[in-house]
C-alpha cells in the first residue's frame, strides 16, 4: 500500500550550483549528500514536512540522469512514493505497469526501491521505496 510521497527528484547538472538555490527557496539547508554509485548518481536531500526534495547529479556522461538532462533539460526527474511492502507492491503493479525493476535494489537514504515506466503513468517516472 503506498503511504505517501516520500520524495520527488529533481535532475541538475551540477549539485554545487543547485544546493545552494534549493537552500535558499526552500529557507532550509541540505541534510544529506550521498553517491549511489550502482546508478551513478551523487544527491542531495533536503526536508520538508514529511517530505522530502532530492537533487540527482550524474557522475558519469553516460549516466540516467545525464541522458535525462541531454534529452530534457534539468528539472522533475521522479516521485517516489513510500509503501509498505515494496515486494508487494512490484507484484501488484507488474500486471497493469512496466516495473523496470523484477526485484527492488538499493537507493539512496537507505531505501530499497524500484521504478515504474512513465510511458505508463502518463509521463511520470514513479518511484516506490521502503526503508531498509
Amino acid at each position: 500500500m503506498v503511504k505517501k510521497i516520500e520524495h520527488i527528484g529533481i535532475a541538475v547538472k551540477r549539485l554545487a550550483e543547485a544546493i545552494p538555490v534549493y537552500e535558499k527557496l526552500l529557507q532550509t539547508k541540505c541534510y544529506k549528500t550521498e553517491e549511489v554509485t550502482s546508478e551513478n548518481v551523487c544527491t542531495a536531500f533536503f526536508q520538508i514536512g514529511d517530505t522530502k526534495i532530492e537533487l540527482l547529479e550524474s557522475t558519469t556522461e553516460d549516466g540516467v540522469i545525464a541522458k535525462f538532462i541531454e534529452k530534457k533539460g534539468e528539472g522533475l526527474h521522479h516521485i517516489a512514493f513510500e509503501v509498505d511492502n515494496i515486494n508487494e507492491q512490484i507484484h501488484h503493479a507488474s500486471p497493469d505497469f512496466h516495473v523496470l525493476q523484477e526485484k527492488p535494489k538499493a537507493g539512496a537514504d537507505n531505501k530499497q526501491i524500484c521504478f515504474l515506466h512513465p510511458k505508463d503513468t502518463h509521463g511520470v517516472l514513479v518511484e516506490f521505496c521502503q526503508e531498509q
